[in-house]
């Protein structure tokens, strides 16, 4: 038998909203497999979320720049919260974005043979300057960029600590040869409705094949029972409301829910002076999907006392 810990039991709580003896209960039935105790509450009808958050444990800060027709957003992790109010990360970060937007680089490994501003040398060297002075490690962990041939890249930093740098960086892009202040104002409604609404793809057809499946599945073993055909109509249903909880075009628009995303896009046309395709978006969160040590801090203190630190 697995070996369930308070830890996870605490970690599927969180994620799902279920009560404690049932995430326990999860657990063991899946044997302490998170994913499969998510899955396994819904099917019971006990979880309270809809779909699985990423657990965000990394620190550091995003970068977003956005020059032109073309955004990116950069992730640069640190080991500590502390060196996100350094002033001289700050500046790293927000260059690093700097230098991947005027590059046009999307390739983490690309981006760091890039010259860096100010003498430096490239990218990883400044990296690696920062390291030395500010006196911990740092990695460039992600980039990912937009653009448009004509239109506008909006943008949104959440908890930002200066301009273009944060907690949460988002880039939408627009196609469009209307007003760009017009554009700007409307990219930049878009990306903090991506920022609070946290879409998984722009449509239905840009999901994860292996992510419908998975809510196929759900859908089916949650009505399990019924006829063929009538289970069938069940999924297709259950997958039309899906799509409209986690696809950007579909979902109520936070600034004016009584229309979607793309009904909102479809209407600035008036006020654009001309057609507004949504192409894309990126949305990068501060340390999603990886998983940071917690420290032991008493163990250490002894440790330490004890010499054997």
């Amino acid at each position: 038998m697995a070996n369930i810990t308070a830890a996870m039991v605490k970690e599927l709580r969180e994620m799902t909203g279920a009560g404690m003896m049932d995430c326990k209960g999860a657990l063991n039935e899946t044997g302490g497999d998170i994913e499969a105790a998510v899955d396994w509450l819904r099917k019971k009808g006990l979880s309270k979320a809809a779909k699985k958050s990423d657990r965000v444990a990394a620190e550091g800060l995003v970068g977003v720049a956005v020059h032109g027709e073309n955004g990116v957003v950069v992730e640069v992790n640190s080991e500590t919260d502390f060196v996100a109010r350094n002033e001289e990360f700050q500046a790293l970060v927000k260059s690093i974005a700097l230098v991947a937007v005027e590059k046009g680089e999307s390739d983490v490994e690309e981006l760091k043979k890039q010259h860096y501003p100010g003498g430096a040398g490239t990218v990883a060297d400044a990296i690696s300057n920062a390291i030395a002075t500010i006196g911990e490690n740092m990695t460039l962990r992600r980039v990912a960029s937009l653009s448009v041939p004509h239109g506008v890249i909006g943008q949104y930093v959440h908890n930002s600590v200066s301009d273009g740098v944060g907690k949460i960086g988002v880039i939408v892009a627009l196609e469009s040869t209307g007003d760009k202040d017009q554009l700007t104002e409307l990219g930049r409604k878009i990306a903090m409705h991506v920022a609070a609404a946290s879409p998984l793809a722009l449509d239905a057809s840009g999901l994860d094949p292996a992510t419908v499946e998975r809510e196929k599945n759900v859908l089916r073993e949650k009505n399990a029972g019924k006829p063929a055909h009538v289970l069938e109509k069940i999924v297709e249903s259950g997958l039309k409301t899906y799509y409209k909880e986690v696809t950007l075009v579909e979902q109520l628009f936070i600034h004016d829910n009584s229309k979607t995303v793309a009904q909102a896009v479809a209407e600035s046309a008036k006020t654009v002076g001309a057609p507004v395709a949504l192409k894309g978006f990126v949305k990068f969160v501060l340390g999603e999907g990886v998983e940071k040590q917690e420290a032991d801090f008493a163990a250490e203190v002894a440790a330490a006392a004890s010499g054997q630190a």
